[in-house]
């Protein structure tokens, strides 16, 4: 029996990019489709979703079903069936049969000293896909989403924040102030619940970030911080500028500027040019370092540099030399 190239027929694959659109590229991602190698399958199932392939829906659903039969063997690491809830997702594919059964896949594979499940991205794609199901109600959806706030990986629990922020509504605000009590060994993701939160309520959940403001864990406040300032709320401006003024602040000025700067709120940058013309040494640096984020604007640039020329500092000078200067 003849060896396979994989890596050639994956890069044949690849090579129909390069090919008029029309039956022949078609049905050549269909029998890819339908190889029993998953990488191959797996990447038939991202071009039918580049090249926007609705045709290729069944296959896809096919496809899917057929990688979850003795999955260990069929799909190993989960990268077919990954791809296809992926393609499936893209192609605005809105009914839930298949993503359901992707939710609940969990697929323990054989690692050195012990099993690993390598269904996480699995789970974490088709709870996405759910949101955009017509077939489902909104209740059902949130059922679906809120296991992902507990999975292992940090990255799929920020996807469980970020969805529940598409589903917006109290019980989604209520699910995600819980996870932000109960905190995350990663402050990332605390950080995306905490920003999530904020567009979901808006102005009612600044009282609630503020309070994570005085964490006791630096990265947590840290993440608080910024999370205030990408919401872009007046609200939460307000609450930066009290907590810089704080004499117990808890943060650092280089935070709390930044966090300010990125709201690109105007009484943010006035705050933080007054900073720069006037505070303290290391609060101007911070301010200074801050507002590096608008040195392609002339208008603020020019302010900028009249508060520079109010400070005696080489220090000062120098950097604003270095970073807004034309070399």
């Amino acid at each position: 029996m003849a060896v396979r190239n994989v890596e050639r027929e994956l890069e044949s694959l690849s090579a129909l990019r390069h090919v008029e659109a029309g039956e022949t590229r078609t049905q050549a991602i269909r029998r890819a489709l339908h190889d029993r190698v998953n990488v191959i399958a797996a990447k038939a199932a991202a071009l039918t979703a580049e090249f926007e392939l609705k045709i290729l829906v069944p296959e896809l659903c096919a496809t899917f079903e057929r990688l979850l039969t003795d999955p260990l063997k069929t799909d190993p690491q989960c990268w077919g069936k990954d791809a296809v809830g992926k393609a499936l997702k893209d192609l605005g594919h809105d009914d839930s049969a298949i993503f359901l059964k992707g939710v609940h896949h969990v697929q323990l594979e054989p690692v050195w000293g012990g099993q690993e499940d390598t269904a996480a991205n699995v789970r974490s794609t088709c709870a996405l896909a759910l949101l955009q199901c017509t077939d489902l109600t909104r209740e059902d959806k949130l059922w679906h989403v809120m296991p992902l706030l507990t999975e292992r990986s940090p990255s799929l629990r920020k996807d469980a924040a970020a969805a529940l922020e598409s589903l917006e509504g109290r019980e989604a605000a209520l699910l995600l102030r819980i996870k932000a009590r109960m905190g995350d060994e990663d402050a990332t993701v605390t950080g995306q619940v905490l920003e999530s939160l904020l567009r979901v309520e808006r102005d009612a959940a600044v009282p609630f970030v503020i309070e994570f403001l005085r964490s006791l864990q630096p990265e947590v406040r840290e993440e608080a911080a910024l999370a205030l300032g990408a919401s872009r709320l007046a609200t939460a401006v307000a609450a930066l500028k009290n907590a810089f003024g704080d004499r117990h602040r808890l943060l650092d000025s280089e935070i709390l500027c930044r966090a300010l700067s990125i709201s690109r709120n105007e009484e943010a940058i006035d705050f933080l040019l007054e900073v720069l013309r006037t505070g303290r040494l290391n609060d101007a640096q911070a301010a200074l370092d801050a507002l590096t984020l608008y040195r392609d604007s002339m208008e603020v640039r020019s302010k900028i540099g009249q508060a520079v020329a109010n400070r005696t500092e080489a220090e000062i000078k120098r950097e604003f030399k270095r970073a807004f200067e034309p070399r």
